[in-house]
């Protein structure tokens, strides 16, 4: 009998005593790094809009944007002015606001999907010269505007737009105007919008389909490009604005105590 009962121990202990002998098996291969995909600009340079809304968007159709990190940063040919920090912007005291709302938007919905669906609704309004409906794009995403209003009318929200504007400043190479587009580190200068095939060319992994049309042999960048698309360039020259434009004014969103 206990001859048996030795006998049945060892066979509930064979798994075990296997599994301890055997070598550990080889942990799941990690896919390939996805690409770096960084997009410098202003929210109201009409080549910024308009690339975020008819090229960069495009990226989340075509399957493009499972091989990318993709990186916003609304700050653009913006300067820090004066001892409290004052932002100036290119475009004036509204660029200055969405470039804040969108920075809001980006921290307040760290979601890739949520926050660029609101940007690019933004941008859209500003590429069809109905920028002062920006508010509108909180209904039309089904997005709670609270946490952007609250970022945006605290000294939080000036504090994301200095963060933005450090990451734009420490460029190499500096940045010399808006759409300025980094792919793994290398800007794309005015061949931005080519931006695909650039990504395509240094995605390791089983290209999406939209780079089988591109192919891997792309040209590495040139700084120079003589046939270039449309670019804000950072001229340094603009004056510091007072206000912000009626119409586009932000509206604090109040609070329901019930």
């Amino acid at each position: 009998m206990a001859t048996s009962r030795r006998a049945l121990r060892f066979v509930l202990l064979l798994p075990a005593i296997l599994a301890a002998l055997l070598p550990p098996a080889p942990a799941a291969a990690a896919g390939p790094p996805r690409v770096s995909l960084a997009l410098y600009y202003e929210s109201l340079c009409p080549y910024c809009s308009r690339f975020i809304v008819t090229r960069l968007a495009g990226i989340f159709d075509s399957g493009l944007i499972g091989a990318v990190d993709l990186l916003l940063v609304p700050y653009g040919n913006a300067h820090v002015r004066g001892a409290n920090n004052t932002i100036s912007c290119q475009h004036g005291p509204d660029e200055c606001l969405l470039n804040n709302v969108e920075a809001c938007a980006i921290e307040a919905w760290p979601d890739l999907n949520v926050h660029f669906g609101f940007i690019n609704c933004v941008e859209d309004l500003v590429m069809n010269r109905k920028c002062e409906e920006w508010e509108s794009c909180f209904q039309k995403q089904g997005l709670d505007p609270k946490p952007v209003m609250e970022c945006y009318n605290s000294e939080h929200g000036h504090k994301l737009s200095l963060k933005y504007g450090k990451q734009t400043d420490a460029l190499v190479p500096p940045h010399k105007y808006v759409p300025w587009v980094v792919v793994d580190g290398q800007p794309l200068y005015e061949d931005y919008e080519n931006f695909e095939a650039y990504v395509c060319k240094a995605y390791k992994g089983h290209p999406p389909k939209i780079c089988q049309g591109l192919g891997r042999d792309y040209p590495i960048v040139q700084q120079v490009v003589e046939a270039g698309n449309g670019v804000t360039y950072n001229s340094g020259d603009f004056e510091l604005d007072e206000g912000v434009d009626d119409k586009i004014k932000i509206k604090m969103v109040q609070g329901d105590d019930n």
